[in-house]
């Protein structure tokens, strides 16, 4: 029997296209959520060498050209399970994050790990990891 990994991250078609324009503006992006629930919440992206990840933040995971999506401490107990979705709407979000002058913001959506999927996640990784 093969064993599939379990991912608690993905993004939509229309966010992944966003996402490559902004790599080729910017370079290195990655994402941080630090606050909010995560349906309807708004990550910042930020290139990476402009943001400072701190030794208790959690990698939630990786997006496409090994886009880092990174959870304060905080944030994580409440979404460890969770999985979540990075979309794109209308509208400004952050006027820090990168995708704010285009007029869209990205918004995850989620819904709950199964118990099946909870079992083949790997311990998360923290920013002090980083460091090793």
């Amino acid at each position: 029997m093969q064993q599939y990994r379990t991912h608690r991250i993905a993004v939509t078609e229309r966010a992944r296209n966003l996402l490559r324009q902004l790599i080729e503006v910017h370079g290195a992006v990655l994402f941080h959520q630090s606050g909010g629930s995560p349906d309807d919440s708004s990550p910042i992206c930020l290139p990476v060498r402009e943001f400072r990840i701190g030794g208790a933040d959690v990698l939630l995971g990786y997006l496409p050209w090994h886009t880092e999506f990174w959870l304060s401490a905080e944030q994580y107990q409440m979404w460890k399970h969770t999985h979540v979705t990075v979309d794109v709407v209308d509208g400004r979000g952050s006027s820090v994050s990168l995708e704010a002058p285009r007029d869209v913001r990205f918004l995850l959506r989620s819904r709950l790990l199964t118990d099946e999927e909870l079992a083949t996640l790997p311990p998360p990784r923290t920013g002090a990891d980083r460091l090793i």
